[in-house]
């Protein structure tokens, strides 16, 4: 006889990023089970329309870097104990904690004596600095879910159970794809649904989904198209955005050279991707996605001060753009920190507008990604976490009566 009773997953994000990668999976769970799957935990807009009530909102645990977290200390440190007294109470058949180290990890650590299996979802990137992590992170969990295929051998040798699952930026990319059929289709539909005019040039604006990212990213880009408009070359500009930020980035919008179309859902937001001619981003996700619907970026990034210099005496690679770190070379030219000033930045922006043998070379260092990061798996990426998610949770679940 098949038990037929419904399997109970705890999930655990803080940021939005977490927040795509966990409906993805909450999506994938219930069709891998039939429906046979009930959701509690933390997590945003997404996750809370596939069917999950958040224990608080994950804006709460949205800091950017070291120093922005100390004046918030204290009130983090008690979520972190409410959400850890909530998971031990409930007792689910799997907790799957999704990035955030500085959420989940400390999640995890409150968690050492439990009966239900953690699996972590999105790998610390060992492989970039802070090597010893992976040996912390095997003492907290069972499983480990990988986006990048080179990840596995990291966690593996120190005793970790890992899965290459592949990155959730090339579901969001076949999606896309399928509601578009072609690049010229996605610019002229979504031109139509906008009111964008038909013969507008189409720049991608991303400040980043954090607050302190807007906060200091949005100011330089705003130099940087008054730097463009200066030179002449007319735009319009299309704002992916999401809900931690869409009203930092709404209240900027006087102060933007050109008109802009702010796009808060995730169809369009990819679709506005699609439609883009070239993109100037935040280092992050949404650098990945760029380069896997072919829009040429420029990537920009700029935290505190004081945080940027502890993480350079530990940073062990050239890059922090994942097109360029898959690549191995500069595909996305990077301006980070000191290098993130308008002056820095318009020339080379320019130049992918008014060059286009300059966009198709960009364009071209992107076509490999999409096969490194297992887009002609003919499962999704989500599909295959939801597996090993329920590989997991059948070692808690009782024997079939």
């Amino acid at each position: 006889m098949v038990d037929e009773r419904r399997l109970r997953v705890a999930l655990l994000a803080g940021e939005p990023s977490g927040d795509v990668l966990g409906a993805s999976l909450m999506r994938a769970l219930r069709a891998e089970t039939g429906d046979r799957v009930e959701f509690i935990g933390t997590g945003g807009a997404l996750m809370e329309a596939e069917g999950l009530r958040s224990l608080f909102p994950i804006a709460d645990m949205a800091v950017m870097g070291l120093v922005e977290l100390l004046p918030r200390a204290r009130f983090l440190l008690g979520r972190i104990d409410q959400a850890a007294k909530f998971v031990l109470a409930e007792s689910p058949d799997v907790l799957v904690t999704i990035d955030s180290p500085g959420y989940t990890k400390r999640v995890m650590q409150r968690l050492v004596v439990r009966s239900f299996p953690i699996v972590h979802y999105v790998a610390p990137t060992v492989w970039a600095w802070r090597p010893g992590r992976a040996r912390r992170l095997a003492q907290l969990c069972n499983h480990l879910l990988a986006l990048l295929p080179f990840e596995p051998p990291y966690f593996e040798v120190v005793g970790l159970p890992t899965t290459f699952v592949g990155h959730p930026a090339v579901e969001m990319l076949v999606t896309a794809r399928k509601a578009e059929a072609t690049a010229e289709a996605a610019g002229q539909g979504f031109r139509q649904r906008h009111g964008i005019p038909a013969d507008a040039r189409l720049l991608a604006l991303m400040p980043g989904s954090r607050k302190g990212e807007v906060t200091k990213l949005l100011p330089v880009f705003t130099e940087v198209l008054q730097h463009v408009k200066t030179a002449g070359v007319s735009l319009h500009l299309v704002i992916p955005t999401v809900e931690t930020v869409s009203d930092a980035v709404k209240a900027a919008l006087p102060s933007l050279p050109f008109p802009a179309t702010v796009l808060e859902t995730a169809p369009e937001r990819n679709a506005a991707m699609l439609a883009a001619e070239v993109a100037l981003a935040a280092s992050g996700t949404a650098t990945l996605e760029l380069g896997l619907t072919g829009t040429p970026t420029v990537l920009a990034y700029k935290v505190n001060p004081i945080t940027a210099a502890i993480m350079r005496r530990f940073i062990k690679i050239p890059y922090v753009g994942l097109v360029n770190i898959l690549q191995q070379r500069v595909v996305m030219p990077e301006f980070l920190q000191e290098n993130c000033t308008a002056e820095k930045i318009a020339p080379v922006l320019l130049q992918l507008l008014t060059d286009p043998a300059a966009r198709q070379r960009q364009i071209d260092g992107c076509a490999a990604v999409a096969a490194q990061l297992g887009a002609d798996d003919p499962v999704p990426p989500a599909h295959r976490a939801a597996r090993a998610v329920l590989a997991a949770a059948a070692k808690r679940l009782p024997p079939a009566a």
